[in-house]
């Protein structure tokens, strides 16, 4: 994207343009920026939105930090930040902040004059906070001079329009200094709101005009030092990067002084990280130049997930458990009912409602293997009829014998909660099974088999889908496509001998 295409940001549009007579601010960019037109606008919007998938309704994200570029060069990498946080979700306030590209001064802008409109409407701000702010920290000052012509929070109010069900009233500040220690006090002031109730959305493009490669590598560095969350590591980095002689490069992230609030309040908080959703630049874009570019990283910042207690079993139980399948298999090739298990043997564990499969082998080569993701039957419970389905009912083989029976080796996983995956990259061979669901086909394989055979994170989802879910190699690359990841508690016969 050449250096040209920023003039339309530094035009200067006549105030009375901006400001209309309720004194709420008016779009300056659409049309430019992004459509004028709101059903155009909807339609691009919802192009963007489709390639993602819906993130679980647990997630809690607390700050994403996304591009302010032109919708063309950097629509998708928005969608990406905002895709990631429910539509659903419910906040008390949105905290739009940039940095201010036209006016330099010491502190934050904080407009509450009016309300922020746009071809989608009209967004509420918050106003009494912005007073708030005003009143007892001198850094927030009021200077909509600033908030004129601006387009870094411009450019986000249509998404936040589109994405929410809900959308919440907006507190829109525009950070006018690079002085560190102005910032860490900006932060300070702010620190009271940055909780769960509220997002932080932090407008910033990355790195400016450096060649394609260039970019990447740059945007990388910018990127890996946000995720760490040490704000003072970062604007080393920052440092580093626009010292390096990297050519043509105008900047590393020409919102970091929002970036640097952002980690100055994330550091207090040790419950919360950062991950990368998304990474562009200009180069990629359909009109783009790979030349001279900018960066576009789409940052989250939730909730760290709680470790669950591993699941563990005794000796005891697996050996109840191991006999349990025994006998319901023996129970079936003799046509008569299963001894009862000796309640006073049934653990806390064993009666837990858990998901199992139980696998049988014969000369080290699979012979049945059938199970339940969840149950709200108990383990032991589960096992039995697992164990049954396995010898009798896999449609792949044949009803299992008598004669093959002495010879069958039994394995059981205990499965632990699925839960949905946005990258594979969060999938540990070894000790993650993967689920995967289009539409009415669905597969698994168990974390075992992964590791049996040898495989990377893509073999054993391309076998999943191909093999599992009758949906073809690639078929988990599908936007529609949902992945699934759990954990297994697997032990089998050959340890308790």
């Amino acid at each position: 994207m050449k250096r040209v295409s920023i003039i339309l940001v530094m035009l200067i549009f006549p105030l009375m343009n901006i400001f209309g007579q309720e004194h709420d601010r008016q779009p300056v960019v659409s049309g430019s920026f992004y459509p004028a037109g709101s059903e155009r606008l909807r339609s691009e919007l919802a192009g963007y939105f489709t390639s993602f998938r819906k993130p679980d309704a647990g997630v809690r994200v607390r700050a994403i930090i996304v591009p302010h570029a032109g919708y063309v060069y950097s629509g998708h990498t928005a969608a990406a930040g905002f895709a990631a946080i429910p539509a659903e979700a419910v906040y008390d306030n949105i905290f739009l902040i940039g940095v201010s590209h036209r006016y330099a001064f010491e502190g934050a802008a904080v407009f509450s004059s009016g309300n922020l409109v746009t071809p989608l409407g009209t967004l509420k701000v918050n106003r009494e906070i912005g007073e708030k702010l005003r009143s007892t920290n001198r850094w927030f000052i009021e200077k909509d001079v600033a908030h004129g012509p601006e387009h870094s929070l411009e450019v986000q109010l249509p998404f936040i329009q589109y994405h929410f069900t809900k959308p919440p009233a907006i507190v829109p500040i525009l950070i006018g200094t690079r002085n560190t220690t102005v910032l860490k006090a900006i932060a300070s002031g702010l620190q009271p709101w940055f909780n769960d109730r509220n997002l932080f959305v932090i407008s910033s493009d990355f790195s400016h005009y450096p060649a394609y490669d260039d970019a990447k590598r740059v945007d990388r560095l910018s990127s890996d030092a946000i995720i760490k969350g040490n704000a003072e590591a970062f604007l080393r980095t920052i440092r580093n990067i626009e010292t390096s002689g990297t050519d043509n490069l105008a900047t590393a992230m020409c919102g970091w002084p929002a970036g640097a609030v952002l980690l100055y309040m994330a550091e207090k908080d040790e419950g919360l990280q950062f991950r990368n959703v998304e990474y562009t630049n200009s180069g990629d874009a359909r009109v783009g130049s790979k030349d001279e570019v900018v960066g576009y990283n789409a940052i989250v910042l939730e909730k760290k997930s709680p470790a669950p207690e591993p699941f563990t079993l005794t000796a005891a139980e697996k050996k109840i458990l191991l006999g349990t399948a025994r006998e319901a298999i023996t129970a079936r090739l003799n046509n008569r009912k299963p001894v009862p298990v000796d309640e006073g043997r049934l653990t806390p564990g064993l009666r837990e409602p858990l998901g199992a499969f139980v696998t049988l082998t014969r000369e080290g080569e699979l012979r049945g293997c059938i199970g339940r993701f969840t149950s709200t039957d108990p383990l032991w419970e589960v096992v039995a009829a697992m164990a049954t389905e396995a010898a009798f009912g896999d449609p792949r083989f044949p009803a299992l014998t008598k004669a093959e029976y002495p010879s069958v080796h039994l394995e059981i996983s205990v499965l632990g909660p699925m839960r949905k995956i946005n990258n594979i990259n969060e999938i540990k061979i070894g000790r993650h099974g993967v689920y995967i669901k289009k539409g009415f086909r669905s597969g698994t394989l168990l974390p075992q088999v992964a590791t049996e055979r040898g495989w990377t994170v893509e073999q054993f989802l391309g076998y999943c889908a191909r093999d599992k879910a009758g949906i073809g190699w690639d078929g988990w690359k599908e936007k529609d496509t949902e992945i699934f990841v759990y954990e297994a508690y697997v032990f089998g016969e050959q340890e308790q001998k």
